[in-house]
């Protein structure tokens, strides 16, 4: 007759293996999107500077809008006055 004693050492061992899992998957969705949301914001500087520098070359019509809309302004006199700080 063979007794075997099962232990509860195994299951402490894999919850603490899938709360560490958790933990490092938590950890990297959190860095991953703070990285998403800094390219973001950079990417919105570099298109306003790119469209500010168009502007100053060819003041079109769609240029007024893109800067509008990327920069929450909504006159001509607003988004020059922007514009000439950016360029600075």
């Amino acid at each position: 007759m063979k007794l075997e004693l099962k232990t509860e050492n195994e299951n402490y061992s894999k919850s603490i293996l899938q709360f560490f899992f958790i933990v490092f998957s938590l950890t990297l969705i959190i860095i991953l999107s703070d990285v998403a949301h800094k390219l973001r914001i950079i990417s919105r500087n570099h298109q306003i500077e790119y469209n500010c520098r168009i502007l100053s070359v060819e003041k079109s019509k769609p240029h007024f809008k893109k800067l509008s809309r990327l920069s929450n302004l909504k006159s001509k006199q607003q988004i020059w006055e922007f514009c000439r700080e950016v360029i600075k």
